[in-house]
Formats: structure tokens, C-alpha cells, sequence
């Protein structure tokens, strides 16, 4: 987690006496005189680490009203919102390990939209992929894949709802996501990614499951894990009720995403997506059923997120037109199959 050290949080300033007598007494004994150090950690909203000084007590404070995001009802709206998830779903028994959620610790309005978390200590997703990538620990990697699915399935089986899945927010969510990608694009393109998300929006198995609690932001930033198949996860923002594909086809794109950008290979990705699938598929009562159902529906998923990825303005512009390339391989498959 990259950040940079800011110094100690004033006494007189009025987060201070929240921490001490509100916040902290959840994680430690009460501290008379705490000292709590400060570090701005890297986010899309301004998110700070204070970490007490006796104790070692560590909370996370994540700002949804800032001069990145400065509308304070939207921001409102965004810090009810991942509260209400985080409390949500750890009341799915997502409260104690080996599959575990951040415990949300307090929330001020009143203090910028302001959220605080416990820290959920373990090893990034990312960094075991860089490990596996550099060709020291793939096994690491197939395991912790597995941990990984099994902590979905159990999210995805747990929380299932009666309705089914609406899948034009899917097709909504992913023409608006091709559109931040128009500087790539010229008018034939533009109408061909039109084209792909008819052929989609025809598939009748992406109606056929019922809609599931998914975390919304799977990406190997927003992941980390303990001993054995322990994971635990945190930053509920996109949390939403959608197709179960939603989130392993996100990992599967923000997979082949970390292999072409390190290795430019995108082969080299696809054992582990292989196996993530199977192990998915595994927590069913018919494995073979479940995985090829989810493999139907992937592309899609993943097309959608290779589009996300090349829409951000700080990566180089022909990887950006190559990860586009690849979207469209994706969705094509519907147009094959």
C-alpha cells in the first residue's frame, strides 16, 4: 500500500478526541494520552492511515467529501452507502475468519463524509501476483486464487436474493464505460462495440441467475490474506446486488490486465484464471454445471473490465489501445458462441 507519512494528528484537531474516546477503545484498551500518526494512503477518495503510537491500534479514515469529489449530498450518500454494506455483509458471517470484512468503526458527517475502518492485515492480492509473475511463488498463487473463489462463492451463495439478475444495468454500466474510452475509438469502432452489446443483451443466459450481493470492486488492490484460506476483504463502495459474474469475471479482466502489463502475455494468465473459475465452480453441487454456466457469461464481464482499465488517463496510450484489442476479443465470444 503506497502512502506518505504526514506527521501527528494535532490534539485540538476534532477527529482527535473521536479517535481516543469513540474509535480506538473498539481495537485496544483506552489510551490516556494517544499519539496517532498519519499517513496519506493512495485512493480515489482521500484516505489516511492513523496508526496509534502506543498501541500500534491502526484505523483507516477514508474522506468522501474532498476537492477531488466536492459534492457533499453525493458524498452523504456514498459514506451511508459502504457503511450500510460493510455491516451488511459481515452480517452474512463475514465477522471472523477464514472469509472476513472490515469492521466499520464509525462515521461523521460532519468531518468531511468521513468513514472509519479497522485494517485488515495480510499480503495484497497484487503483490502475490507480482511474486508469481517474477516466476517465484506461482504455487502461492494458485492457492491463494482458491482461497479467493471460495471467499466469492460464499458471498455470492450466501447472500443469492429470489430476484433475477437485471441485466441492462450490466449493458448500461458497460456502454457508459466504452464511452470513457472514445479517445481510442473512431465512429466504425464505436458502432461495433454497439454492435457486441446487442448480441449480449439476446443472451438469455445472462438473465437466468438470480441476483446476488457482489463486493463490486474486485481487483487485487482491494484484497488481502492471512494463513491458509484466509482473505479479507474491504473498501464496499460498489457493493451492489447483480450477476454473480459481476465480480469473478472483474478479477479474471483485472488478471489478464497485471500478466499483459508485466509480462505482455496474456497467456501466461490464463492457468490462474482457469483454475479461479474451477475452484468457484467447485463450491456447487455440480462443479461442471456451475463452471460451464459462468464461463458462458465471463467475456462479457471481463470485456467490461479491460474497457475500465484503458479508460484511465495515466497509462500509456498504445497499452490502453491494447487492452481495448482485447475487450473486443471477449465480446466477441458472444457473437461466436
Amino acid at each position: 500500500m503506497d502512502s506518505e507519512y504526514l506527521g501527528t494528528l494535532a490534539t485540538d484537531d476534532p477527529l482527535y478526541e473521536r479517535l481516543k474516546n469513540e474509535v480506538q477503545p473498539q481495537l485496544t484498551d483506552f489510551v490516556e494520552n494517544p499519539v496517532y500518526h498519519v499517513s496519506d494512503v493512495s485512493g480515489s477518495n482521500a484516505v489516511c492511515l492513523y496508526e496509534e503510537e502506543t498501541t500500534g491500534a491502526k484505523i483507516i479514515g477514508k474522506f468522501f467529501y474532498s476537492d477531488r469529489r466536492p459534492d457533499r449530498d453525493a458524498a452523504a450518500d456514498r459514506l451511508e452507502k459502504e457503511f450500510d454494506a460493510l455491516e451488511t455483509v459481515r452480517g452474512f458471517g463475514f465477522d471472523t475468519d477464514p472469509y472476513y470484512v472490515a469492521k466499520p468503526l464509525a462515521k461523521y458527517h460532519d468531518l468531511n463524509e468521513l468513514l472509519l475502518v479497522e485494517t485488515c492485515a495480510g499480503e495484497l492480492l497484487g503483490d502475490v501476483v507480482s511474486r508469481a509473475i517474477e516466476g517465484n511463488d506461482e504455487s502461492l498463487l494458485y492457492q491463494k486464487l482458491g482461497a479467493l473463489a471460495h471467499f466469492f462463492a460464499a458471498l455470492h451463495n450466501r447472500t443469492a436474493s429470489e430476484s433475477l439478475v437485471n441485466f441492462d444495468e450490466a449493458l448500461d454500466y458497460s456502454s457508459m464505460v466504452a464511452d470513457q474510452c472514445e479517445r481510442f475509438f473512431d465512429a466504425d469502432t464505436y458502432n461495433q462495440f454497439s454492435d457486441y452489446l446487442d448480441v449480449w443483451r439476446m443472451k438469455e443466459e445472462m438473465y437466468e441467475d438470480n441476483a446476488v450481493l457482489v463486493h463490486g470492486d474486485a481487483t487485487p488492490a482491494n484484497f488481502v490474506f492471512g494463513e491458509g484460506e484466509n482473505v479479507r476483504s474491504f473498501d464496499l463502495e460498489r457493493c451492489l446486488y447483480a450477476d454473480r459474474v459481476f465480480d469473478v469475471g472483474r478479477m479474471c479482466g483485472e488478471l489478464q490486465h497485471f500478466f499483459l502489463m508485466e509480462t505482455g502475455n496474456k497467456y501466461e494468465a490464463e492457468p490462474f484464471i482457469g483454475h479461479f473459475l474451477w475452484e468457484y465452480a467447485s463450491q456447487f453441487p455440480d462443479q461442471q454445471s456451475a463452471f460451464d454456466s459462468i464461463t458462458r457469461r465471463v467475456p462479457f464481464y471481463m470485456g467490461t473490465t479491460l474497457l475500465r482499465i484503458a479508460r484511465n488517463t495515466w497509462l500509456d496510450q498504445e497499452y490502453c489501445a491494447h487492452l481495448i484489442d482485447e475487450a473486443k476479443l471477449c465480446f466477441e465470444k458472444g457473437i461466436d458462441e
